[in-house]
């Protein structure tokens, strides 16, 4: 019937729409009509439709040209959103900018998304040397020590359902074979905390703990030190900081 087709008409528009976005949102900068087409394949005129119609609406920009597309500033705001409206967040913040100035390393929050972490909140290190972190960083859950943490708190067999045989590596050090990564997060499962060891930034240690909110749990802190100033003294000082953190955000969850 004309009103069930014109339903699923809706339906696969915001479908493409959502896929449009999510691909601007994992490749910064501007890319060709031909590009995103080769990518993920719409035909080319409806897709140069829709991209016209999120450019009028201020979800996608064009260069000067007019001819290569990129996420536009109305994402940023409704992104914006997300972290302003979280409970989480919001319960969070006392508890990172107390475990960054007792650490004076970089701390992270993200929150498991499917297979990745999304970081939603940084507190940047004093230090000139630190790690680039921003909030919205997608990475591997894999190859984090924030990724671990929230994976450990799954089954073995959840693991493997999420999680393909090969895992992809962003370093000479991430874990590649997913049975190797699951031996891993057992040992996680005992001492409570995980660590990225160079995984994903090579010269970078992470320390990683999942809140204590649900099981299994959806998100988790970090603290990334650079190797070059990690000593056994400042790593078990960071270890006991992060265990006094998760203690303050179990006690920020009840009120939640």
């Amino acid at each position: 019937m004309p009103a069930a087709d014109t339903g699923g008409a809706q339906v696969k528009s915001a479908v493409r729409t959502v896929e449009l976005l999510e691909y601007f949102a994992g490749r910064p900068g501007m890319h060709s009509l031909a590009s995103v087409q080769e990518t993920i394949g719409y035909p080319k005129s409806s897709l140069y439709m829709l991209l016209r119609t999120l450019v009028d609406l201020g979800w996608v920009e064009t260069d000067a040209t007019g001819t290569r597309y990129g996420i536009g500033v109305r994402a940023l705001l409704v992104g914006t959103s997300y972290i302003d409206g979280d409970e989480v967040v919001a319960a969070a913040r006392p508890t990172l900018d107390r475990l960054s100035d007792d650490t004076t390393e970089t701390i992270h929050l993200a929150r498991l998304d499917g297979t990745d972490v999304v970081y939603l909140a940084t507190r940047q290190s004093p230090h000139p040397l630190r790690p680039f972190a921003r909030v919205g960083r997608r990475l591997p859950a894999h190859a984090t020590s924030l990724g671990k943490a929230l994976l450990a708190t799954y089954t073995d067999e959840q693991v493997r359902a999420m999680l393909p045989p090969t895992l992809a590596p962003l370093t000479e050090h991430t874990h590649t074979d997913r049975e190797q990564l699951i031996e891993e997060l057992r040992t996680v499962r005992e001492q409570g905390y995980a660590v990225d060891r160079e995984e994903h930034t090579p010269g970078l240690r992470c320390f990683g703990i999942a809140t204590p909110y649900r099981t299994p749990a959806r998100d988790a802190i970090s603290c990334s030190v650079p190797v070059a100033r990690l000593t056994p003294g400042h790593e078990q000082m960071i270890k006991e900081a992060l265990f006094e953190a998760r203690e303050r955000l179990t006690l920020a969850g009840r009120r939640l």
